[in-house]
């Protein structure tokens, strides 16, 4: 159920910069003019700040530092199944967080985030550097019941979306990196960690992470990130906003895990990883435990499957495994 404090913040976005009346937001929450300036206070306790003109109303003149969930909530713009969103300060990991409370008997579904991570992290247990910054540190928890096997595409339909969502959002160019990696000019801009338990036959519960860096300064990293990271306001010149894109990231993502589980996503789905496949007809390094496979990418089969192909010219087909780009082919990768 939406708040009415969020419900006040969705009207002032709505109408920014003019202002909204008190007796029209009144009207709209079906309360007093006292009740609608309890809420306000409510709100400025948590940083925002309103102007005030008798005879015209509010509008806001002033928003909190960092992610705020209701600010979130107010951008957001979803009529579906309704979901509940946990916001914390600081995590050792959203994705840790997540299985806590599904543990706890959490309703799915819902989302976790966070604005630091004290042990986040990545595949195969790699640290993932989460300092307070301005950055998405995201987990979403889902309840699929669908058959394990559906599952090896899923975490690339969720990267090819939000690839294309940061398109749009920011009118940059990013891409994907087999299989969760997001880039662009060559340094890398997110990740994504899926994790699911499987009972029987069928994915039980399902928890797809994602870090994405956004306003987070760069010179904070530690020596060994310089020239292999990047963020969206680096990318684009100019603080992005981080509300808006959360509240535009948690739609979009939603919407896709709907998508995929009645199936409708394979309508589209080749022809958006293609759009943003960094690797295609590149040659790469793939590594797999001491075995060590260099040929030229050629996309991924039906399952997800990445295909090099090799000196032979037939394409082998990996379902797993760590690649990386030669070296003369890094600079312009994303």
């Amino acid at each position: 159920m939406t708040s009415p404090e969020s419900t006040i913040l969705g009207e002032l976005l709505a109408s920014d910069p003019n202002f909204v009346s008190g007796t029209a937001l009144a009207r709209k929450l079906g309360m007093s003019r006292v009740g609608i300036w309890m809420h306000m206070e409510k709100l400025r306790a948590q940083g925002f700040e309103f102007e005030a003109v008798r005879g015209r109303g509010y509008r806001i003149s002033r928003y909190p530092a960092g992610i705020n969930p209701l600010l979130v909530l107010a951008h957001l713009k979803l009529r579906r199944r309704p979901f509940d969103l946990l916001c914390l300060a600081e995590v050792d990991s959203t994705n840790d967080e997540a299985e806590r409370q599904l543990a706890g008997g959490r309703a799915t579904p819902f989302v976790v985030l966070a604005r630091r991570q004290t042990l986040g992290r990545g595949r195969f247990g790699r640290v993932w550097h989460s300092e307070n910054g301005g950055n998405v540190y995201a987990s979403f928890v889902f309840r699929p019941q669908l058959e394990p096997g559906r599952m090896t595409t899923f975490t690339l339909w969720m990267g090819a979306n939000l690839c294309d969502l940061v398109a749009n959002f920011c009118r940059i160019q990013p891409g994907i990196k087999w299989p969760n990696d997001l880039y662009i000019d060559g340094r890398k801009l997110g990740g994504m960690l899926t994790e699911a338990r499987i009972d029987s036959d069928q994915i039980r519960d399902l928890v797809f992470g994602l870090g994405l860096n956004v306003n987070g300064p760069l010179d904070l990293l530690p020596p060994e990130f310089s020239g292999r990271v990047a963020t969206l306001a680096d990318c684009t010149g100019r603080p992005v906003d981080l509300n808006r894109l959360t509240a535009a990231i948690i739609g979009r993502v939603l919407s896709a895990y709907d998508r995929f589980v009645d199936g409708s996503y394979r309508e589209t789905f080749a022809d958006l990883w293609n759009r943003y496949d960094i690797l295609r007809g590149r040659p790469v390094t793939l590594v797999q435990g001491s075995r060590r496979i260099a040929g030229v990418a050629g996309g991924i089969d039906d399952e997800g499957s990445l295909l090099i192909r090799g000196e032979n010219g037939r394409p082998q087909r990996f379902p797993a495994g760590e690649v990386t780009l030669e070296k003369s082919e890094r600079k312009g990768a994303g």
